[in-house]
């Protein structure tokens, strides 16, 4: 595992990453980006066409969608984290592999161990697998679980909801609910 001081070392190193096949169809590799301070990490599975293009993450469809269930909970996008479980985008959009995961794993690691969220919130199966070891996003959706004395409230995906949007009130719901529970438990966002 490598000894990642500062998010900024983990982002150099992400965009000149070599670990797995993702490096040779990637436009752009994808840190995580947003408030440091923030005590809510949300975690996707990886990029989309508009984040390899970008080198950002959450900035296509589904990160607007995102964005805008934050705001319907009375959140600004900048008070929060946001990084994905693997840095380049799959070919065609598809789920990461098993190996691909393993091998950002280091970086989403230090991404943790630097930022020490209060709450980590899962978007999607493949997040939810790559976290937890699950991939029962629709039992365990809108409920934090503890694990490694860290604490997890998994959510559907944003991108679920370009599928079938009536996905949109359950996310916004979800998200609702897990920034009631860190104010009720220190009247604070960030």
């Amino acid at each position: 595992m490598a000894d990642f001081n500062s998010l900024d070392e983990v982002a150099d190193a992400v965009s000149t990453c070599t670990k797995c096949d993702l490096c040779q169809s990637r436009t752009n590799a994808v840190p995580g980006i947003g408030n440091k301070e923030s005590k809510v990490l949300f975690v996707g599975e990886a990029p989309g066409r508009s984040e390899d293009l970008r080198g950002r993450p959450f900035v296509g469809r589904a990160g607007q969608i995102l964005t805008e269930a934050l705001e319907k909970a009375g959140v600004s996008r900048r008070d929060v984290y946001i990084t994905n479980t693997v840095k380049c985008r799959p070919p065609k959009n598809r789920n990461p592999n098993k190996t691909e995961r393993e091998s950002c794993k280091d970086y989403l690691d230090a991404e943790l161990r630097i930022l020490k969220p209060h709450v980590i919130c899962i978007l999607g199966n493949v997040a939810l697998k790559s976290l937890l070891g699950d991939d029962k996003i629709t039992s365990k959706r809108g409920n934090i679980i503890q694990k490694d004395d860290m604490l997890y409230f998994p959510t559907i995906h944003p991108a679920a909801v370009l599928y079938n949007p009536q996905l949109a009130h359950t996310l916004e719901q979800d998200i609702k609910k897990l920034f009631d529970i860190i104010q009720l438990n220190d009247g604070a966002v960030n």
